[in-house]
């Protein structure tokens, strides 16, 4: 008789185990649950923060209060990304715009770009000031305003500076790589088939040709002289020329103003402040969305920069 009631106890013993075993995993699987919700919540929230810009409303940009305005060209000028010439032009004419502008303050963080996309910001700079002649465009350097960049800043009523800032580079390259030793020491063969002597122009996998060497050097040339011209224009008398000017060369903040390439020191709200004499600024900065920065991040452009890490020219 023992033995029956020993095994309902044993069954019975099994059997809360199982049960207990049941509801620690239920509360595990609650907990993971939880987790897993509050991880989401956090991402979403993230991706939410990310998408919005958290700056000034639309409301508040046309409310028509006196105001100081600010764009900002931070980067790489290029035709894709923030510092586009479609992304800046977008924002300097909301601000012009705007009728409590009192004044636009492009603030500049830039090594240079393209040539094209620097020389169509400078020439809607210079439309805006003819279309609005009682608001001025000043440009304010942070760490550094170079070659595309100053390009830009040339057609600017006033430049400020920090005195540490870096300033210059007046010049255009183009740049590239020659992989035929390298070619050579593998075996590699470069079999290219072109209609017209000069279609594979300055191919990296074949020898340099000194005729199509001569051109190129030719182009760049006379863009140079075309950004010349612009800081010329642009700067007019304020500029002490010397030979080393437009050579490519940097300077400081403080040293740009010695040579006229800027024409005093200072910041976004000192300017506001001081010169514009209006002291709330207002950002019209026309930012990516979180599409264009996913599809930048992850390589839609592959291509475009697999072909420019080969042959670029650009105001660096």
């Amino acid at each position: 008789m023992e033995a029956p009631q020993n095994d309902t106890q044993w069954q019975r013993s099994v059997l809360e185990k199982i049960a207990l075993d049941g509801l620690v995993e239920q509360r595990r699987r609650r907990r993971w649950g939880i987790f897993f919700k509050f991880v989401g919540f956090v991402y979403v929230a993230v991706i939410f923060a990310y998408v919005i810009d958290w700056g000034d409303s639309a409301e508040r940009l046309g409310d028509g209060k006196k105001h100081s305005a600010l764009v900002q060209l931070n980067g790489v000028i290029q035709a894709k990304g923030d510092a586009s010439a479609e992304r800046i032009i977008s924002g300097l004419q909301s601000a012009f715009e705007d009728k409590g502008t009192q004044g636009v303050i492009l603030r500049i963080n830039s090594p240079g770009g393209s040539p094209v996309q620097s020389g169509i910001i400078s020439d809607e700079i210079k439309r805006l000031r003819g279309r609005y002649p009682n608001i001025p465009l000043y440009v304010v350097v942070e760490d550094i305003c170079a070659s595309g960049g100053y390009y830009v800043a040339a057609a600017a009523d006033k430049i400020f500076v920090d005195k540490a800032s870096i300033v210059g580079s007046i010049g255009v390259l183009m740049d590239g790589f020659g992989f035929t030793g390298t070619m050579e020491k593998l075996g590699v063969e470069r079999r290219l088939l072109t209609a017209g002597e000069n279609k594979g122009f300055l191919d990296p996998f074949s020898p340099q040709d000194a005729l199509q060497k001569a051109h190129a050097k030719l182009m760049l040339d006379d863009i140079h002289q075309q950004f010349i011209d612009v800081v010329r224009k642009g700067r007019g008398k304020r500029l002490k020329e010397t030979p080393e000017m437009f050579s490519g060369l940097m300077w400081t903040g403080a040293k740009s103003i010695d040579m006229g390439l800027a024409d005093a020191y200072g910041t976004v709200d000192s300017v506001a402040r001081e010169i514009i004499k209006a002291e709330d600024v207002r950002d019209y900065t026309v930012k990516q969305n979180l599409a264009e920065k996913f599809a930048r991040q992850f390589g839609a452009n592959m291509s475009e920069s697999l072909a420019n890490a080969f042959t670029r020219m650009t105001l660096h």
